[in-house]
């Protein structure tokens, strides 16, 4: 059976008494604890909850009184008819699994079922044309598309960065689009789940920072590409560090080879060219931020650990992201970069946000 996780309803029905179901499931098929809904309340199932980004999905959605979680017993989370009836019973569903079995949990949904929306935090769905990708900040109109949609893909943690920097820069006509790039990144190692957080979390020797993707064939290029709005994926070369969360996402700018003119006969500079327009990109927003120009104005706003050092982890557990830029006139090179929680916008805060989006609630409910 289901079991609903939210204090009051589940007390309500252990003690017998007669609650509203507010969604439209066909009577024959809801299961009894799914009848015991509150009236009015938003149901939603995280299929994967117990995995390292369902379990922050859960820990942001557990004291919200406007929705009620639908749990299954660990017996049946794994169980193709029991997460059927799950996400079929649910006004929203997070998929929090791996790619495969996210497509397989999305074809769980009946026809006909026009109600429930799917939030998938695989990558399975990012370059789809049929899902509105999660990014609610990279353009004007695409906060509006999640919010209308009934099938989001939520962005990966390293592109949230890249396309945080790079896609704002291309719209401003500052970025070339032939660029060819190359984007480096370190991430906490919560990035690779349970088992590398056992890895760091044990008794075992380990190495303290790692590269990898040396195949030089990341899952996470394609959405780069697509949603950067350049004409060709970067060269990424990710690593994990040893600590359990945050990331800063770095990509470097040879004013010769990477910007347009319009960017290198700035009158006021390039540096100042391209934070201007980052500014304007993410004014307004919530979560986005842009951080005072160079390692001047990031000293001066305390940005830097002992005058020196950007460290990863000083968003951890928000859905912020702050922007940096960084450049040199005499070496003409620049560097535009994001720092962010890998676990937070890089995964369980942007479901949370686009949960909310499709809801039609305030995107911030919840968040931090």
């Amino acid at each position: 059976m289901l079991l609903l996780s939210t204090t009051l309803a589940q007390l309500a029905w252990l003690a017998g008494s007669q609650l509203r179901s507010s969604a439209p499931v066909d009577a024959s098929r809801r299961p009894a604890a799914a009848s015991a809904r509150m009236a009015a309340t938003t149901t939603v199932f995280i299929d994967g909850e117990a995995g390292t980004t369902g379990l922050q999905v859960r820990g942001r959605l557990e004291t919200r009184s406007d929705l009620e979680l639908i749990t299954l017993p660990e017996s049946q989370r794994k169980d193709a008819a029991a997460r059927a009836e799950a996400i079929n019973a649910a006004d929203a569903v997070i998929l929090c699994l791996p790619d495969a079995a996210a497509i397989e949990a999305a074809a769980l949904v009946e026809a006909g079922n026009e109600r429930t929306v799917l939030i998938d935090a695989s990558t399975a769905f990012r370059v789809d044309p049929a899902w509105a990708y999660g990014f609610a900040e990279l353009n004007a109109a695409q906060r509006a598309k999640i919010s209308s949609s009934r099938r989001i893909s939520n962005p990966g943690c390293y592109p949230t960065g890249f396309i945080g920097v790079t896609h704002p820069l291309v719209a401003a006509g500052l970025l070339r689009t032939d660029a060819a790039l190359v984007v480096s990144a370190i991430s906490g190692y919560s990035g690779g789940g349970k088992p590398l957080m056992q890895v760091y979390e044990g008794d075992e020797p380990h190495e303290p920072w790692g590269a990898y993707g040396f195949n030089l064939a990341h899952k996470h290029l394609p959405e780069m590409r697509q949603f950067s709005g350049l004409d060709a994926a970067p060269i990424f070369l990710p690593a994990v560090g040893g600590f359990a969360q945050g990331m800063v996402v770095s990509v470097p700018l040879h004013y010769d080879a990477h910007l347009t003119a319009a960017a290198t006969g700035a009158a006021g500079g390039v540096g100042a060219a391209l934070h201007a327009a980052l500014t304007a990109h993410y004014e307004g927003e919530r979560f986005v931020s842009v951080m005072p120009l160079g390692e001047g104005g990031m000293k001066e706003a305390g940005l830097l650990e002992r005058g020196a050092f950007l460290r990863p982890d000083a968003l951890n557990d928000t859905n912020e992201m702050q922007i940096f830029v960084w450049c040199n006139d005499d070496a003409r090179t620049c560097v535009v970069a994001a720092r962010l929680d890998n676990l937070g916008k890089g995964a369980s805060g942007a479901a949370v946000q686009n949960l909310n989006l499709a809801l039609g609630l305030d995107e911030a409910t919840g968040l931090v």
